[in-house]
């Protein structure tokens, strides 16, 4: 699944060199963006760097569109011009951004396979990491048709685009997917007992 060995040397100088701070700045405008299984979009976000940090990805774009990728979708009225003047990078974060932002006409399933059949190898590992940090997350939703709906558009769409780009990536998905469709029949089975229990005249 995730790597096997902690942060080199040689990678911790080039993470050192990037410089985040900023993008982070900006993703604290999505402190007020709750998410449906608790937190915020904020921390949506560092969770997503972190994922990719965690199997190896080190390149400063991605990274920095990591902090940022929900900015677009999620604030209406953002000034994009902001993102554009932080660095040097900025274009290029900002298109990666772009790239990975659904368009208000596209569905969801639309959208996916736009990245699979015509994302860039970025935005794919990008998506792959974002749906990891969601599908953790998952297991804090309380609502089981949410988690079975969200669990097989993971099979049915985001399988493929990790199976093209991180093995390893798609192997940990696999296991979340696993293991959120036992969370949904564990949770069948005592609201079963449940109903069961109320219904009886035992305890009368």
């Amino acid at each position: 699944m995730m790597r096997d060995n902690p942060m080199t040397t040689e990678e911790m100088l080039r993470l050192k060199g990037v410089h985040l701070a900023p993008y982070m700045q900006l993703a604290t405008v999505l402190i007020g963006k709750n998410r449906y299984g608790g937190g915020n979009m904020f921390r949506h976000q560092l969770d997503t760097m972190a994922v990719l940090i965690d199997y190896g990805y080190i390149n400063s774009i991605l990274l920095k569109a990591a902090i940022v990728h929900d900015i677009l979708e999620d604030v209406p009225d953002f000034n994009h011009n902001t993102l554009l003047q932080i660095d040097y990078e900025s274009h290029s974060v900002y298109e990666l951004v772009k790239e990975v932002t659904r368009a208000p006409n596209e569905t969801k399933s639309e959208f996916l396979v736009r990245i699979l059949e015509s994302g860039s190898r970025e935005a794919k590992v990008l998506k792959v990491a974002d749906r990891i940090s969601n599908m953790v997350s998952l297991g804090f939703v309380n609502s089981m048709d949410f988690v079975k709906r969200y669990t097989e558009e993971t099979e049915r769409h985001v399988f493929s685009i990790a199976e093209l780009v991180d093995k390893s990536m798609l192997e940990e998905l696999q296991s979340l997917v696993k293991s959120r469709r036992q969370y949904v029949s564990d949770f069948e089975k005592v609201k079963s007992k449940e109903a069961a229990y109320t219904d009886s005249t035992d305890f009368l």
